[in-house]
């Protein structure tokens, strides 16, 4: 795969020559708007599965498709922001998320499900372009020995967009359920809106100057990408994570109303308190990553959501829905630390490793639409020991699979 790699951060003393404000004010709204978007998913499962009268499994669909272009969209994304830059790759990714959101309206129009389906599909893929290009810019933007610390900071503000998008959903889409049964017609003006927005925030972006990081070519000499074991086995700690978190804020709205007396609605709001815990979790987890391991506190997390998870599919009521929520608490620093000890070493390869990392995303596809069958022909206890397997090895990550030796 012929990229041009980055190289690491700067350090500290190059760094404080430096105004980094516009690049990260842009991240900042880059990351609000990819877990707006991403999150109101989670509305969109529960009403498509209504309105189109389906099952579990099939109403995971919307989130395979979605996570299914990582899996297709992270290598090429990759050797496009490695040949065009960071910035215009963030730019093609708003341009390309908000013709994927005006792709609504005439699936709305038609009200077919499979139509949806295609423009989740393109939206998606303006969402890995946004995702490619900020995840390797945060690492190099100020000292790479505080890169997981900053993450978080930015994945903090990440984390107001998914708290917003299940509040936002539930008031304009899940309110309107019922009066407008077996119709898509509340999804229309959210979207087109969301296209209007997307298209002003490209045009913005295009017209801001932003750092450069440094650049070098590689000859492909020394060690080879995959001989690096950190890599190998976070891609596979990332690829659970994403289908953990995922698979349980896809299912959290019809679980809070199987497991208690709570509307559709309610629930679905409810879900913004999941989101809204790994907003906060990350303003703690920034502060605790700059005095304890990364390897760690991760370790910590994993053990803290596999213990919440067992409490309350062995639980019903007000105790198994908020030890579910709880979970997000937790979610919240596992992406960046895992991202962040996934590239530690790579320097030059940071922007390749990017790109496969960023593939492994794809687990919010598989992972989501096997807890939808395991619904579908089990029961609720058997679906979340897929999550808490996920969350088994991103705990051996901690302990070991973040070793580069």
């Amino acid at each position: 795969m012929a990229l041009a790699p980055v190289t690491s951060g700067p350090s500290a003393e190059a760094a404080a020559g430096r105004s980094y404000r516009p690049a990260l004010v842009t991240l900042a709204i880059l990351y609000f708007m990819m877990g707006f978007i991403t999150c109101m998913n989670d509305t969109l499962v529960p009403f498509f599965k209504d309105s189109f009268e389906l099952t579990y499994a099939q109403s995971a669909l919307v989130q395979f498709y979605f996570f299914l272009t990582y899996g297709v969209m992270s290598i090429p994304a990759g050797i496009l922001v490695s040949k065009f830059g960071f910035k215009k790759g963030m730019v093609a990714g708003f341009a390309v998320a908000s013709l994927g959101a005006l792709l609504f309206y005439p699936a709305s129009v038609w009200h077919e499900y499979y139509l949806f389906l295609a423009a989740l599909f393109v939206l998606a893929i303006g969402i890995v372009l946004l995702q490619v290009a900020a995840n390797p810019y945060i690492t190099l933007l100020g000292p790479a020995e505080t890169a997981s610390s900053r993450f978080n900071l930015i994945q903090a503000v990440g984390s107001v967009g998914t708290t917003v998008a299940p509040v936002f959903g539930s008031m304009y889409i899940l309110s309107k359920s019922d009066e407008l049964a077996r119709s898509s017609e509340p999804v229309r003006l959210p979207y087109l809106g969301l296209a209007a927005l997307l298209i002003a925030i490209a045009l913005v972006v295009s017209r801001l100057r932003l750092p450069v990081p440094a650049m070098q070519a590689t000859e492909g000499g020394g060690k080879p990408l995959w001989g690096f074991r950190n890599l190998r086995f976070g891609i596979a700690a990332l690829f659970c994570y994403v289908g953990a978190e995922v698979s349980i804020g896809s299912f959290l709205a019809s679980y809070i109303v199987d497991v208690s007396s709570t509307s559709l609605n309610d629930a679905g709001t409810m879900v913004a308190l999941y989101w809204g815990s790994m907003f906060i979790g990350r303003f703690i987890g920034a502060a605790i990553l700059k005095t304890l391991k990364a390897s760690s506190v991760l370790c910590a997390a994993a053990v803290a959501a596999i213990t919440l998870i067992v409490v309350s599919v062995s639980s019903t009521g007000t105790l198994a829905v908020w030890t579910m929520i709880a979970v997000g608490l937790f979610n919240s620093i596992m992406f960046a630390t895992i991202f962040s000890l996934s590239v530690a070493g790579l320097e030059s390869y940071a922007t390749r490793a990017s790109g496969w990392l960023s593939t492994a995303i794809v687990g919010g596809s598989i992972v989501s639409f096997c807890q939808g069958w395991l619904i579908d022909h089990y029961n609720w206890q058997v679906a979340f020991m897929l999550p808490l397997a996920c969350y088994a090895l991103i705990l051996f990550f901690g302990l070991n699979g973040y070793k580069t030796k």
